[in-house]
């Protein structure tokens, strides 16, 4: 993939970043317009929460919960910089790239954050810990950014399996944010617009990326999915070696019974096929004259 087909790709995730950012800004509005008072659905949600709250649901919960900050996504992140790069120092500098993403990210977001000031709701309905200002949702944000990221870095890199291995991380995102709702530490429109802050701010990454380092972005979107598939059967006869073509890499068989053609041969094993063609023959046994009977 050249670098101009690249950067043309990038035009795909800026377009759902502006799009995302639209949306996030008139929430964002929205939630200054009401002063921070609770919007679609976030009162009901908050409701049916505090009537279902088994024990090992909320402990399961909590173990959800807990998996959106501090260690997990950021060594989640690091993974996929080290699955994106193909040598040594590339899997460095991804990893340092996919780092910087979610750390900017997050001052960004409490920047947001602390610009809207947005209260959380009642801390008599909490069922974790929590702390600062409620819109958008850190740990929605963080496990969002994280999952964006190795999902690129699964899809582009993975042999095989990526759909569900794909799924399986954006799943765990959404339950990260949902558990939050849950929990009774975030309005939904928190969670809603965590999770617009993510696709805007990846799409911006994806698109600067694209801008900034071209060469880079366009061996990543290269990735290991297009590598030609298929066997060729060592058992087909012919002459010469077999080559057994699988993932890329071609392997030859030992050389065939039959022995190597003569130096003076015109076509390479013609004269193997035609030793062989000779051997195949039946003997048959002579004619009888029967008109001496």
């Amino acid at each position: 993939m050249n670098r101009d087909h690249a950067v043309a790709r990038a035009g795909h995730p800026v377009l759902g970043s502006l799009v995302a950012f639209v949306l996030l800004a008139l929430l964002a509005v929205t939630v200054v317009a009401q002063g921070g008072g609770t919007l679609f659905g976030d009162r009901d949600l908050l409701e049916w929460s505090l009537a279902h709250r088994p024990d090992l649901a909320v402990t399961l919960a909590r173990l959800v919960t807990h998996t959106g900050t501090g260690f997990v996504p950021y060594a989640l992140v690091a993974l996929a910089g080290f699955l994106l790069g193909r040598t040594a120092r590339q899997r460095i500098q991804a990893a340092a790239a996919c780092l910087a993403c979610l750390v900017t990210a997050q001052a960004v977001r409490f920047s947001v954050m602390a610009l809207l000031s947005r209260p959380r709701p009642d801390v008599a309905h909490w069922a974790t810990d929590a702390g600062h200002w409620s819109f958008p949702s850190g740990h929605t944000t963080t496990s969002a950014v994280t999952a964006g990221l190795l999902v690129l870095a699964v899809w582009i890199r993975a042999p095989r399996g990526r759909r569900l291995i794909a799924a399986a991380v954006g799943c765990w995102a959404v339950l990260v944010g949902l558990s939050r709702v849950y929990l009774g530490v975030h309005w939904f429109s928190d969670v809603v617009g965590g999770w617009l802050f993510a696709v805007w701010w990846l799409g911006l990454v994806a698109y600067g990326v694209a801008r900034l380092a071209p060469d880079a972005w366009a061996d990543v979107l290269r990735g290991d999915g297009n590598v030609p598939r298929g066997v060729l059967s060592p058992g087909i006869p012919g002459p010469g070696p077999a080559a057994e073509f699988t993932r890329g890499k071609v392997e030859i068989a030992s050389e065939s019974d039959c022995g190597a053609p003569p130096p003076s041969a015109a076509l390479p094993g013609v004269d193997c096929h035609v030793r062989a063609a000779e051997a195949d023959r039946i003997a048959l046994p002579p004619e009888r004259d029967v008109s001496q009977r």
